[in-house]
């Protein structure tokens, strides 16, 4: 039988300001992405969202983004390889110390936005990252797009990987993922999103903009809970990966 993992960033409000349906994604999902307090979240959203993830017995990840919050992370920096280091060192322990008093355990680390792009295009920015996850936990799952620098990276680090793909997102030819700037980076079509990803578990393939296929592996999907109709697609996606005989179980677990 097939497996996947369906992960979604979660924790991702500040102070006043409320993002996301954490609380019902929780029901769909099997791993949670959760913001460390760089681009978003803040200590009370990240102990508040680890909870709900430990009783929704979901697995957590760190979610490490550029110092932005203005821009929501989405900005790219002018960022060393060290510097990278260290921000995925800081934002890791910050998690890991809420994790660890709520009597959890961390799956898995998984960057977020302009960070989680610019190192799947450049191998010093992924193998930093990598080396601050090994260094960290050498038993922490490092998420990465499919076919990037980031599964590259983590495979010469020592680490386990898990190839991303995303459901909502249009691919270019060489596999990166249309930048958000152009209009057709997003697919808005429920039922194409879930027809795309059925088709990358089943057959291993992407149909790209250029309508070129475009071998791909997909370990984990992500669905993202901020849309109008976030929790209606989670459903749906869940229902049609489990009516394909398709199991959903959180990276690195087999029950």
């Amino acid at each position: 039988m097939k497996r996947v993992d369906l992960n979604c960033d979660m924790g991702e409000s500040f102070g006043a300001y409320r993002l996301g349906q954490d609380a019902e994604m929780l029901k769909f999902v099997t791993s949670a992405n959760i913001a460390c307090g760089f681009h978003a979240g803040d200590p009370g959203t990240m102990r508040k969202t680890v909870k709900l993830a430990l009783e929704n017995g979901v697995a957590i990840g760190a979610h490490p983004g550029l110092p932005d919050l203005n821009g929501f992370g989405r900005r790219e920096m002018r960022i060393s390889p060290a510097e990278a280091y260290e921000m995925v060192v800081y934002q890791i322990g910050a998690l890991w110390s809420f994790v660890r008093s709520e009597g959890g355990r961390m799956s898995h680390v998984k960057a977020h936005g302009a960070l989680y792009n610019m190192a799947a295009v450049n191998f010093a920015l992924a193998e930093a990252i990598a080396e601050a996850v090994y260094k960290v936990d050498p038993e922490l799952i490092l998420f990465g797009l499919a076919n990037s620098e980031w599964i590259r990276a983590g495979k010469k680090a020592g680490l386990r990987t898990a190839s991303e793909v995303f459901s909502d997102r249009t691919y270019q030819s060489d596999g990166t993922l249309t930048p958000r700037r152009q209009p057709d980076a997003l697919i808005t079509d429920d039922d194409a999103a879930v027809r795309q990803v059925i088709r990358m578990i089943e057959e291993g393939k992407v149909r790209s903009r250029q309508n070129v296929d475009v071998p791909i592996q997909a370990d984990t999907v992500c669905i993202h809970g901020d849309g109008v109709h976030a929790l209606a697609f989670a459903q749906k996606i869940r229902d049609a990966l489990e009516k394909a005989g398709i199991a959903v179980q959180a990276v690195g677990r087999t029950e």
